[in-house]
């Protein structure tokens, strides 16, 4: 698939399996990993976070063949999953950095162009969100808001 707005073609990179097996050598139960989990993220780690953590530390390289279900669904689950997806708050804060430098720096075009990227990529987001009922209907990006929110 080609990128959003350079035209250029993706990246090869290693694939994961296309089927999915419990390995063998995995030593957790399902109930172990779910209980690292809820632990990992009481501790305030992302999902993403929480995953690296389980393939680096303890060995999991993946949470889907032993649980059947996602990171993000076990967070969901119990009621631990924030509010704004992990996704749209570390574009929101691209997006922030972005025009703090910009307010410094005011002749810099690049910069210009990402934070018109960055802030469409959001929209987009939020958009993608919204039908799928991630967020409220009548949630709004607003970049002034938002500083506080996230910072």
């Amino acid at each position: 698939m080609a990128r959003a707005y350079s035209h250029k073609k993706g990246k090869s990179g290693s694939k994961k399996p296309l089927i999915e097996t419990k390995k063998t050598w995995i030593r957790y139960s399902a109930k172990e990993v779910e209980q690292l989990i809820l632990k990992l993220a009481k501790a305030g780690k992302t999902s993403s976070q929480i995953g690296l953590i389980l393939r680096d530390s303890y060995g999991i390289p993946d949470v889907r063949p032993i649980l059947k279900k996602r990171i993000s669904q076990v967070l969901n689950e119990n009621k631990i999953l924030p509010e704004l997806p992990e996704d749209l708050i570390s574009l929101i804060k691209k997006q922030l950095k972005l025009s703090k430098h910009r307010k410094i720096n005011k002749k810099d075009k690049t910069a210009k162009r990402g934070t018109q990227l960055a802030e469409s990529r959001i929209n987009r987001l939020v958009k993608y969100y919204k039908s799928i009922n991630r967020i409220p209907q009548d949630w709004k990006y607003d970049p002034e808001k938002l500083k506080f929110l996230i910072s």
